[in-house]
């Protein structure tokens, strides 16, 4: 099944942010489209500023005059879904009310051809339950864009239970001659996105609400040590606290309150007491001009130490050691099984996160995973109240001599962008197990549409294949609430490689 003739019309209706997009989209790329908004005059007002848009695309070289006035010329807005009727394709976004769309392709059935693709741009409903309000539900399909729609080219083209593979084939192929990226998911809550995204605020959140650190330091250990774009406070004021919280708390309920995807406490008062992010002013963050941004603890400097022993290849850790000695720090390596630790000159112990706390411990200090630790320029520390002050200020003192800031937290097990990046690896791995998508798609997905800086299994292939397991057994021991338990699929994964790297094959 290939994709829509540029002949056809291609129906949206919905004329907000993202319906506006979505028909830029589709108008882009070549299609006659039709808008439509139940409020009156809605559609023109939209049709205008897609307009507009499209000037500002020929003043940035992107559509010549030509172009732009086709394009004009291909805009039709609509009084009614029986303007509808000629469309090969109809992409809704409404309001996220399973009753109002429902009844929104009920009578979109009821007009157009029994071909015409119908499609939900849902962000939370399932489509499933949408779709069931149709005759012909094989048909129907999810076209999840991202938002803003023109810019950025993940599309999760989703199948519900009673979608018929032409059609999601269909779908897929029209997403990729529009110039996006799709990833085919099954209909799942928050699809592959939103589902496997949510540690990554679910995390920081709860360091945050454990007094293990403030905001400002959790974001800047995420992005200068994580990679990530942004932290996870900045980025849920920049989407808005009740948007970010309203997708959590639909993917717990839809998960039947599944302790994995439980909302955060402290996002809920942030919400109740409207301090909404960027758009109320107020969020984690103060957005006042006069406000001053916190800045994340940074420790004083403190002088590096002389030498090392190096217990073990440190694993995910290991480019450390060549660090060190290019530091001008002497590194003496001795041979252990299962040795993943850095001997301080104090007799302290320096250790990567591994979900273990330092008060179980005698003077040890964590210290958290990087994306790269040649080009990270923070990193994490955590210690407890028994680690003595000359172990810990060597510690500082050897990751200052590499150049990085250091910022100390409480004693938090599995810190911070380790513990975030094991649950994502682990939601990752469940969701294929589930045949939720393919590895391929999911890593695309985190990439393109939350831009992380290396997808799911790209980080576990990094990290080694048991990394994730290891260290959130290690957290469920210490939290057996769920929330940590690593999934059978997670575990299966481990599993598989110990035994094959045990039989020498």
């Amino acid at each position: 099944m290939t994709a829509l003739d540029l002949s056809s019309p291609v129906g949206v209706v919905g004329t907000g942010t993202m319906g506006q997009g979505i028909a830029q989209v589709a108008l882009v790329a070549g299609h006659p489209v039709r808008l439509y908004d139940a409020v009156p005059g809605k559609a023109r007002e939209a049709a205008d500023a897609i307009g507009a848009r499209l000037d500002r695309l020929v003043e940035k070289d992107r559509l010549t005059d030509t172009e732009r006035d086709a394009a004009r010329a291909r805009l039709e807005p609509v009084e009614g879904v029986a303007g509808l009727a000629d469309c090969s394709l109809v992409i809704e976004a409404v309001l996220e009310r399973l009753d109002v769309k429902q009844e929104l392709f009920r009578s979109l059935e009821e007009v157009v051809a029994e071909d015409c693709l119908l499609a939900t741009n849902t962000s939370s409903l399932s489509v499933t339950a949408i779709g069931g309000a149709l005759v012909n539900p094989g048909r129907f399909v999810g076209l999840h864009f991202f938002n803003p729609a023109p810019l950025l080219p993940l599309v999760e083209v989703v199948s519900g239970f009673a979608t018929d593979v032409t059609s999601a084939t269909r779908a897929y192929e029209t997403a990729r001659a529009w110039g996006k990226t799709p990833v085919a998911c099954a209909d799942t809550p928050g699809f592959i996105v939103n589902r496997i995204a949510r540690p990554f605020y679910a995390e920081a959140f709860a360091v945050h609400e454990s007094q293990g650190a403030d905001p400002a330091t959790i974001d800047a250990v995420l992005r200068e040590s994580g990679g990530f774009r942004m932290g996870a406070f900045e980025l849920t004021d920049l989407i808005g606290q009740d948007v970010n919280e309203s997708v959590t708390h639909s993917v717990w309920q839809s998960f039947f309150q599944d302790v994995r995807f439980t909302p955060s406490l402290a996002q809920r008062r942030l919400v109740e007491s409207g301090r909404l992010g960027r758009k109320s002013g107020h969020g984690w963050y103060d957005y006042a001009p006069d406000a001053d941004r916190p800045e994340p603890h940074t420790a004083e400097p403190e002088r590096a130490p002389a030498y090392v022993v190096a217990e073990g290849d440190l694993g995910p850790a290991g480019e450390l050691l060549a660090l060190l000695r290019e530091a001008g720090i002497q590194v003496r390596e001795e041979e252990e099984d299962q040795g993943t630790r850095l001997v301080l000159p104090s007799g302290g112990q320096l250790a990567l996160a591994d979900g273990q706390t330092s008060v179980e411990f005698r003077d040890v200090v964590y210290f958290d995973l990087a994306l790269d630790y040649r080009r990270a320029t923070r990193i994490a520390l955590s210690a407890s109240q028994d680690t003595s002050p000359q172990t810990l200020a060597e510690a500082i003192g050897l990751f200052q001599a590499l150049g990085k800031k250091v910022s100390v937290i409480g004693d938090v097990p599995g810190m911070i962008v380790a513990r975030t990046v094991a649950r994502i690896v682990d939601l990752a791995h469940d969701a294929v197990a589930k045949g939720v998508a393919t590895e391929e798609d999911i890593d695309t997905a985190m990439r393109l549409g939350v831009n992380y800086p290396l997808g799911p299994f790209e980080w576990s292939r990094r990290l080694g294949r048991n990394w994730a397991y290891s260290l959130l057994d290690d957290l469920h021991l210490r939290d057996p609430s769920g929330r940590y338990a690593p999934s059978l699929a997670l575990y299966r994964h481990a599993y598989a490689t110990d035994k094959r790297e045990g039989s020498g094959s």
